[in-house]
């Protein structure tokens, strides 16, 4: 018994130690790195306001002209003064119905064209000269189809995501290992079954990081697709703030469209360790 506890006492002192050696190491990788980065770009920012104070303002000054957006994200003042929180969630819902629409097609697409030699042979050159093409020239064409402003914009969306999600998911459906297919032919395994036992567990990481691709491009899109169809959102926000010369509230803009893109790609990342049971690495 007194064995044991010696033994637990060294175990609790050693893991004391090491702690205290990896703790200064823990702190300076995922806190004091990242402040300082912050630091940088607040210390350049404030450089270039001071060399162009007309029409730029410091941090301080767009943090106190600011205010009343952080502090009321929420308000509702009028048909057209809302809280920034109001026309983030309707940016939010664009591009989540764009996106979750894009994915409904992409992914069993990618899967036929995965399996498939006809099918590749006969979407690939359709892929290929599509998916090069600004998401921004789809928009007249998307206006012209449905003349209202909001469709367009998720249509607009939805091509955006289609075409990673569906090279991503060819390409983990095309990589799965010729052993385990072989395996399932000599146990006589069903099709449907071999695309639900094998193939769809071996793909999901490709399918997750063009799913991620695919939402993180849409996030871009819709702000400049806001700015030319107006209307509540974000990307309209910023072309209204910045017509009335009021840069302060285009910094803050700036910054919740980035921090939002952040967390839809963590959330979309959290989402793939639970499905997979696999740990995720950063893009």
């Amino acid at each position: 018994m007194i064995f044991q506890l010696n033994l637990a006492a060294i175990a609790a002192i050693a893991g004391e130690a090491t702690w205290k050696k990896a703790k200064p190491i823990i702190l300076k990788d995922v806190f004091i790195l990242p402040v300082l980065g912050f630091l940088g770009i607040i210390i350049l920012w404030w450089i270039i306001a001071l060399a162009n104070h007309e029409l730029m303002p410091t941090p301080p000054e767009a943090l106190i002209a600011n205010l009343d957006y952080i502090l009321n994200p929420f308000y509702k003042r009028g048909p057209g003064n809302l809280g920034i929180g109001w026309l983030l969630i309707a940016s939010l819902r664009r591009v989540l119905l764009g996106f979750l629409l894009g994915a409904v097609v992409a992914i069993p697409l990618g899967f036929l064209i995965g399996m498939s030699r006809r099918a590749m042979l006969a979407f690939n050159p359709i892929i290929q000269i599509f998916k090069p093409v600004s998401p921004l020239a789809w928009l007249p064409i998307a206006l012209a189809i449905f003349n209202l402003a909001d469709p367009s914009a998720i249509f607009v969306i939805f091509i955006t995501s289609l075409w990673p999600t569906i090279i991503n998911t060819a390409l983990g459906v095309s990589s799965v290992p010729q052993d385990y297919l072989d395996v399932a032919r000599v146990l006589e395994m069903p099709r449907s079954r071999r695309i639900i036992k094998i193939i769809w567990p071996a793909s999901l990481p490709y399918i997750f990081t063009g799913l991620r691709i695919s939402l993180g491009i849409a996030w871009l899109v819709i702000v400049a697709v806001e700015m030319l169809t107006g209307g509540i959102g974000i990307g309209f926000f910023v072309w209204d703030e910045w017509s009335r010369l009021n840069l302060s509230s285009v910094f803050l803009a700036v910054f919740i469209i980035g921090l939002t893109g952040l967390i839809l790609d963590y959330a979309v990342g959290k989402i793939q360790e639970f499905v997979t049971h696999r740990p995720t690495t950063s893009n």
